[in-house]
């Protein structure tokens, strides 16, 4: 088990109900306190990023904040100005630290009190090159596949990850320069695994994730969302060295009568035109999965 870590936990916000945050935190503060208590980490920053066009808390609150939950961490509130998108705001709050280990939540993460606990476990097989521990999501669990019996898996979804400081900082954070607001996860993981680290999904970790749903049983997603894993599938063909897969996006994107699909084909070819897109990898296949498109074998589909 680890022992007596230093941990930042952190949260990037966009236009977020406070009310929401407010019982994220709550969680947290009970996940903390198990961990506390188990000797697995010892200093625990709570950092949220904003960048709401109005910031969610003000200093008072903040401060507030930090009276209610002190015994357990401390709260620390950077408010962007601007909208930087979940790869540079994770970029950003990491480099505001130096804590050992990094959390990355989404804003409305509940964690169960043993989440910690149960992330920390994969770390203590010295025997095995762990780059980043997933959380198990609920309601709706993640439909990717994972090795049943090692955990192993081909990306985690940053909705509730345990990641090393020195893993984040040998793949330098995110790709904010390509990944705004989809796929920078994946994109991350699979850079991780290129380091010769393994991604491990850990069932046990439990994390609520409180997402509107549809009649269906389904997430809803914004206009922005939308766009966002459009233009990303693109990048990411781009990126991972598989033209025979973006030359068929473009073709389905370019054919459809979705507007944001053509949206991102257009803005694709500027960052072409303009030389901005990424530097390719993976030239042999190795880490990228591109299945069904999926990026990587399910388990089940939604």
């Amino acid at each position: 088990m680890l022992r007596k870590k230093s941990l930042q936990i952190q949260t990037v916000l966009y236009n977020n109900e406070r009310t929401r945050i407010i019982r994220s935190i709550k969680s947290i503060a009970r996940a903390v306190d198990f961990a506390i208590h188990d000797q697995i980490f010892e200093k625990i920053t709570l950092y949220y990023g904003d960048g709401s066009q109005q910031p969610v808390f003000t200093d008072q609150e903040i401060e507030k904040l930090n009276e209610e939950y002190g015994e357990y961490f401390e709260i620390k509130y950077d408010c962007f100005e601007s909208n930087l998108g979940s790869a540079r705001g994770h970029n950003r709050l990491a480099r505001h630290s130096q804590s050992d280990y990094i959390m990355i939540i989404n804003p409305d993460i509940l964690l169960a009190p043993d989440t910690l606990k149960q992330l920390s476990e994969p770390y203590d097989n010295l025997k095995q090159k762990v780059g980043i521990v997933e959380a198990k999501q609920l309601p709706i669990e993640h439909p990717k596949f994972y090795n049943p019996k090692t955990g192993e898996t081909s990306w985690a979804s940053t909705a509730c990850v345990l990641i090393p400081r020195p893993v984040f900082e040998e793949v330098n954070g995110f790709d904010a320069d390509t990944f705004f607001l989809y796929c920078d996860d994946v994109d991350f993981s699979w850079m991780v695994r290129l380091k010769g680290y393994r991604i491990i999904y850990q069932p046990s970790a439990v994390a609520f994730h409180d997402k509107t749903l549809s009649d269906h049983g389904t997430w809803k997603t914004s206009d922005a969302e939308d766009y966002y894993s459009a233009e990303a599938g693109l990048l990411m063909a781009y990126k991972w060295s598989r033209p025979d897969i973006l030359k068929d996006i473009i073709t389905y994107f370019e054919n459809s009568d979705i507007s944001y699909y053509k949206a991102a084909v257009k803005e694709f070819k500027r960052r072409q035109q303009e030389d901005e897109l990424p530097d390719q990898v993976d030239s042999n296949h190795k880490i990228g999965e591109f299945i069904n498109s999926n990026y990587g074998k399910m388990r089940f589909s939604l």
